[in-house]
């Protein structure tokens, strides 16, 4: 069997890794240049590679192709693959293949990162075998290759989803769902909602659906639709039979004949989009049989996650928050809404087809100032012009920084949430993060 494999990052170089010790002969082909690490890797695995261009003549001969995530399907060289009848797949898909593990697969517009980590944390705790991959630290295929953990806990994008034909998790979870990368659904919400539904679509009546019963677009889709697997909703609203939901300042976790309550307060997470992280955590813990004390104390030491409203320092009176994980709409107004005090907002970056009327409110509740740190700032000071103040264009992390610095007053809060990708002025989000930290250290 031959594989071609489409991008030589993390998921490529993993997947070539894989293929090769399951006996694939294996080409790797990246339209720019292989960071110096994975092109390593692929030397030190005798692996064949091309950089700089994509080969058709090579790439075609291929029984099947392994595409990254980063690619989108409109390429003509995908289309053409496709239309020569290659099966074109993601990482996640070929890796599932190889490995009897029980997976937890979670995807969502946001909050799933957290949900990823706070999950694979309380699992962890409990002693289970258990790998954390996806779209964080090592990629599926690698670990399959290299530890083939019993258990695996996957962040999954709409992007990864895409390209699975078979892959079904035991255990799905679908944070919530809002507009995101619409570019890459032709502008159709519709196409993106169809997209991270793919998570269900192979699961069986064994398996379970957990998801966000509050969310209309997740709740109105399984009214017209079907899946097999058992549902369960967790809910800050409404109360739950079977699934989680709140009781005055507790949540209580149903998933079985062993109920879960634990107050709202001691969970290390707070703000009511973490307590629905919990929750989903939660159930998980209770369908593996996790100890209830075990769950208990793993909520209550879970560390934040780096670049989701992480608090930087505090100077002068005024705290610098880092919350350069929400590249869309959606996290931003959650980010907004958890501020108590007036806030000074660095917002832009790549838009991605972003509707900001949802923030108005917000904002001109809470913000004082906006600072917009992208390329084209249009949209933004067409969206705010008449809410706030000031509105002021700077071209990188420090600037921005330094702008906050002398508009902020005692008692403000400044907040990088751009809802936008990153992708004009750096590398990602992380980089926008540590750029945005290392300029508050600087100030």
């Amino acid at each position: 069997m031959k594989i071609a494999v489409l991008g030589a990052g993390e998921s490529g170089v993993g997947t070539a890794i894989l293929a090769k010790q399951k006996g694939y002969e294996v080409f790797v082909s990246d339209k720019g240049m292989i960071a110096k690490k994975y092109k390593e890797v692929l030397l030190h695995n005798d692996i064949v590679f091309e950089e700089g261009k994509h080969t058709m003549a090579k790439i075609i001969d291929a029984d099947v192709v392994m595409k990254s995530p980063g690619i989108p399907d409109k390429v003509q060289l995908i289309q053409d693959l496709i239309k020569s009848g290659v099966s074109v797949i993601s990482e996640i898909e070929f890796a599932s293949k190889f490995t009897d593990a029980t997976i937890i697969g979670i995807t969502g517009s946001n909050g799933k990162t957290t949900t990823t980590l706070l999950t694979h944390h309380v699992l962890k705790n409990a002693q289970l075998d258990v790998g954390v991959a996806g779209n964080v630290g090592d990629s599926f295929a690698l670990q399959v290759a290299q530890e083939n953990h019993k258990n695996y806990v996957l962040e999954l994008s709409s992007f990864q989803l895409d390209g699975i034909k078979d892959f079904a998790p035991h255990i799905a979870i679908i944070t919530n769902i809002s507009p995101d990368h619409l570019d890459r659904y032709d502008y159709k919400f519709e196409n993106y909602i169809e997209s991270k539904f793919r998570i269900t679509m192979n699961q069986t009546e064994d398996d379970y659906l957990i998801y966000d019963g509050d969310d209309k677009v997740i709740t109105t889709w399984l009214e017209n639709n079907k899946t097999k697997a058992t549902l369960l909703p967790f809910s800050l609203k409404n109360k739950m039979d079977k699934g989680a939901y709140k009781d005055n300042n507790y949540i209580i976790i149903q998933t079985n004949t062993n109920k879960f309550t634990m107050s709202i307060k001691t969970l290390a997470l707070q703000g009511s989009h973490n307590t629905k992280n919990a929750m989903a955590s939660s159930m998980v813990s209770q369908l593996l049989k996790v100890r209830n004390e075990t769950l208990r104390e793993s909520l209550e030491d879970f560390e934040s996650v780096e670049h989701r409203l992480e608090s930087v320092l505090k100077i002068n009176g005024v705290q610098y928050i880092n919350d350069s994980k929400a590249t869309n709409v959606n996290a931003t107004f959650y980010a907004l809404d958890s501020m108590k005090s007036d806030t000074i907002w660095i917002v832009g970056g790549v838009d991605k087809g972003n509707d900001y009327s949802d923030l108005l409110p917000l904002v001109h509740e809470k913000v004082k100032a906006i600072i917009c740190l992208g390329v084209d700032n249009s949209k933004i000071k067409d969206a705010f012009g008449n809410v706030v103040d000031f509105i002021i264009e700077t071209q990188g992390a420090e600037e921005a920084v330094k702008v906050a610095y002398k508009l902020a007053n005692k008692g403000d809060a400044v907040l990088l949430s751009p809802a936008c990708a990153s992708f004009d002025l750096f590398e990602n989000y992380e980089d926008r993060g540590r750029q945005f930290k290392e300029a508050v250290r600087l100030l």
